[in-house]
């Protein structure tokens, strides 16, 4: 795998985010894809947390500031847009990629926990 399928992967999932496309997390994420800021499992996982950020915030969009990637790790430094009374959040991820989808997040936010993608 190069850097560029890393980098991919990436590109891959904030299209799908920022385009409100759920079922895309079968194609981004592998099957046991595991959310550490989530303690979750799996692609669905990602969907739904997705899916509350989005019913909570319709205008969400995150933009990539900073992508670094290394082996099969990448780290992206992400602003979102349309949060009101937010400013532009941060967020710093770190993910893991196998055979060209993210398959391990880290990730920590400027948002508070009581965020809805965020709460569980």
């Amino acid at each position: 795998m190069t850097d560029d399928d890393v980098r991919a992967a990436a590109e891959r999932m904030y299209a799908a985010f920022n385009a409100q496309d759920y079922a895309a997390t079968t194609e981004v994420f592998t099957a046991d894809f595991y959310s550490h800021p989530l303690d979750a499992t799996g692609p669905d996982s990602v969907a739904q947390a997705w899916r509350r950020l989005h019913e909570s915030f319709p205008d969400v969009h995150v933009m990539v500031e900073d992508m670094v990637v290394e082996g099969d790790t990448a780290a992206v430094r992400t602003s979102m847009r349309g949060i009101p009374g937010q400013g532009s959040p941060t967020m710093l991820e770190m993910f893991r990629v196998r055979d060209g989808r993210i398959a391990e997040l880290w990730g920590l936010s400027s948002l508070p926990r009581t965020t809805p993608s965020f709460s569980r």
